[in-house]
């Protein structure tokens, strides 16, 4: 396609608000290469990130239901395309780039172990004496180091933009001092940042923002759906919580005589137009009193500037508290996340014991490495295993692997 043909494409720099992040004014790679003529940086952001090993492999990744215990449940890989749904709606209706924010949601769970939080808890303890497991950092590991795709660098090459998205989507990591504001920084992210300053004590760009929230959004809807599908939730439970119950009311009110399936989906589809509905207001209010007039501006705000109102806030809090103990705490969950720890902590003993149990491109050299860099290479290992390799890779190492269907 010639030049003159390329013209009159649609290219993506539509208009945008002036506190969003500019694609045009992208603070670029670590490693230079041509603009595209017909994307975005953003949008080659985005399309890397699909064609990306570690995005398939979310297919068979935990999100609260081990991924073989039924067809139905959500996976990493649902949950992460749920919240780039909601995320782009965001994005759009505050007038941002709405390709970052999808790719910042598509790529903010690369990082997770098999078996969802109960393998980064395992991994993190096995850890300890070196730095540490943390699913943020280990995201980055992927998408600056791990994923080798690409003739001229190691990783995706992903914009400054993306990739500060990534790693401050929930908020600053340090202070100005470059102290730890939860702690040491992980040092995947100390490490990047030296060479591309993602400037870890301000807060990340609208679009990233548009991600995290997004993202409370999706499992605080689709948890409730899971769990109603595995009888570890009721609608009668949920009647004594705040924003569920009154969003049934309504629905009850309406369709008297419905069935629980269908209440259920008319639960979920209303308490996400509620939620998106209640920060798109909220946002354009804070955006009305902080008056940002730049993307560095939203950094610069010294706040989060897409919210929740106070009363979704609270509503969201007491929902996230019965979640926890009703649906994470739920006895049959903890069944299984104890096995499935157990499953990573053996695997980790195993790896770091002997690296020529690792297949051929992870065990290269560890039998003389330091036990640092060693078991920094089992982690990495590790953490990119799917649910159902990590079982198949039990199986073939020990005698017994826990049934976590």
């Amino acid at each position: 396609m010639g030049k003159d043909a390329l013209d009159d494409i649609g290219f993506g720099y539509r208009p945008r608000a002036v506190y969003a992040s500019d694609p045009a004014r992208s603070r670029g790679r670590l490693f230079d290469e041509p603009e595209s003529p017909t994307r975005t940086p953003f949008q080659r952001d985005r399309d890397r990130i699909i064609h990306s090993t570690a995005f398939r492999r979310l297919k068979h990744k935990t999100q609260v239901f081990v991924a073989h215990e039924g067809d139905h449940y959500r996976t990493r890989l649902t949950h992460s395309i749920e919240v780039a749904q909601i995320a782009r709606a965001l994005a759009r209706a505050l007038r941002g780039d709405e390709d970052l924010a999808e790719a910042v949601a598509l790529v903010h769970d690369f990082g997770h172990t098999p078996f969802g939080h109960t393998g980064e808890e395992a991994l993190n303890e096995k850890m300890s004496g070196w730095g540490g497991f943390d699913h943020n950092a280990q995201s980055l590991r992927v998408v600056t180091r791990l994923e080798r795709r690409y003739a001229e660098f190691d990783g995706l090459n992903l914009t400054w933009e993306t990739l500060e998205g990534l790693v401050k989507h929930n908020g600053p990591l340090t202070d100005a001092s470059g102290k730890g504001l939860k702690g040491p920084v992980p040092q995947a992210i100390r490490d990047y940042s030296e060479l591309h300053d993602l400037e870890l004590d301000r807060f990340a760009g609208i679009e990233a923002q548009c991600a995290a929230i997004a993202d409370d959004i999706a499992y605080n809807t689709h948890d409730i759906d899971d769990g109603l599908r595995a009888g570890f939730l009721t609608l009668e439970m949920l009647e004594g919580v705040g924003l569920p119950s009154s969003i049934l009311a309504a629905v009850r009110a309406r369709y008297p005589g419905l069935d629980d399936v269908r209440t259920g989906h008319e639960l979920m589809r209303r308490q996400i137009t509620l939620m998106v509905e209640d920060v798109i207001t909220s946002t354009a209010a804070n955006i009305e009193r902080l008056k940002p007039d730049s993307a560095d501006a939203v950094r610069a705000a010294g706040e989060t500037i897409v919210t929740f109102s106070a009363s979704m806030a609270a509503a969201e809090k007491e929902l996230k508290a019965f979640l926890y103990k009703h649906l994470y705490r739920h006895a049959e969950v903890m069944r299984v996340r104890a096995d499935a720890e157990q499953i990573v902590r053996d695997l980790f003993d195993v790896y770091f014991a002997d690296p020529r149990a690792m297949p051929d491109g992870w065990r290269e050299g560890l039998d003389r490495a330091e036990d640092r860099i060693k078991a920094r290479s089992v982690a990495d290992f590790l953490a990119g295993m799917t649910d159902t390799y990590a079982l198949k890779e039990h199986r073939r190492l020990f005698d017994h692997t826990p049934d976590l269907s």
